[in-house]
């Protein structure tokens, strides 16, 4: 059921709500991709008052195959964005200076999930296939995943095919691709779904082929660091957000009826963003200092990885700068 005003008792509350919010601090953030289980920490801590607790009013906007979250924080458009670090990196590179303030997710999510009738068993047989890859920054752990195979992407017998794969499966359904990318908690329950077993198919976990890039991180634009209210702000943020992610693990389907409320699409069904849920929650930072720390550690892994791509690399020096812990050590004075 959506939230709707339907009497004057509740636009009373709605307008009391308001000068509420006006006092707090306002914030947006804006996600990676469409409102689904892989945000639920956000939207639990926003139905839940834990924003408005620490004097934060939060606005979130859901993303899109057409939206672009670091070209809305550069606009104006967003204070914080969810983004994947390969992709920030990419960007801060180019000359847009962003920072990660915060890792919600401690492993990749990332797979290629192949047709066992395809003859691969192993990454050595990719030479010569069809392989679909998420583009719009979401190719470059893909692409040093294959440098280090020693695989061109431009095709051929000893090559691999890349096929420009939408956010969607049906490469692998109409016989385009011998493999599609997948995420754990997504995509690979919609082939599933689709009709394939998992007796047909063969993964392969970034994770476990030493690729494995850090993906769902907060970042925000570097002059805003300086500011000291604005790292108070984004403190109060971050604590109400980890909350959020704590109650979303030890409440997950309660978790996914409140992240269906919220999409107004009624693209998403239960059963999905309940299998979507019990994923999502394997992949958060489970680190000693809990979630949002950033390990330096793996951030040193990403860096390297993509490094690490003769053919093309996806950065060509070591950043600097690129993430900071001022957020994460501020939370302890709140």
């Amino acid at each position: 059921m959506k939230r709707t005003l339907i009497s004057l008792a509740s636009g009373v509350a709605f307008i009391a709500t308001s000068f509420t919010a006006n006092a707090a601090e306002s914030l947006t953030l804006q996600l990676k991709w469409v409102t689904q289980a892989q945000f639920a920490g956000y939207y639990v801590a926003l139905n839940k008052g834990f924003y408005k607790d620490e004097g934060v009013d939060l606005t979130i906007k859901p993303g899109g195959p057409d939206i672009a979250p670091a070209q809305l924080l550069a606009g104006g458009g967003a204070d914080v964005i969810v983004d994947w670090m390969p992709s920030a990196l990419a960007t801060r590179e180019k000359g847009l200076p962003l920072v990660n303030i915060a890792q919600v997710y401690g492993e990749s999510g990332m797979m290629l999930t192949c047709l066992k009738s395809s003859g691969i068993t192993s990454p050595a047989d990719f030479k010569g296939k069809t392989l679909g890859v998420w583009f719009f920054g979401n190719e470059y752990p893909f692409l040093s995943w294959m440098s280090k195979l020693g695989y061109s992407t431009a095709g051929g017998k000893d090559g691999v095919t890349v096929l420009k794969q939408g956010f969607n499966v049906d490469p692998i359904f109409q016989g385009q691709a011998d493999c599609v990318s997948t995420m754990t908690y997504n995509e690979y329950g919609q082939i599933l779904d689709g009709g394939l077993s998992d007796d047909e198919l063969i993964l392969f976990k970034y994770e476990e082929e030493g690729v494995a890039t850090l993906e769902d991180g907060l970042y925000v634009l570097e002059d805003t660091l300086k500011d000291a209210k604005k790292v108070e702000t984004y403190a109060k943020f971050l604590k109400a957000s980890i909350k959020g992610w704590e109650w979303v693990a030890e409440h997950p389907e309660e978790a996914t009826m409140i992240v269906l409320d919220y999409d107004d699409t009624g693209a998403q069904t239960e059963s999905h963003q309940i299998r979507m849920m019990t994923e999502v929650s394997k992949l958060l930072s489970t680190n000693d200092k809990g979630i949002g720390y950033l390990e330096p550690s793996a951030y040193e892994r990403t860096v390297n990885i993509l490094l690490d791509s003769d053919s093309a690399p996806v950065i060509t020096k070591k950043p600097e700068g690129a993430y900071s812990h001022i957020v994460f050590d501020k939370l302890k004075d709140l």
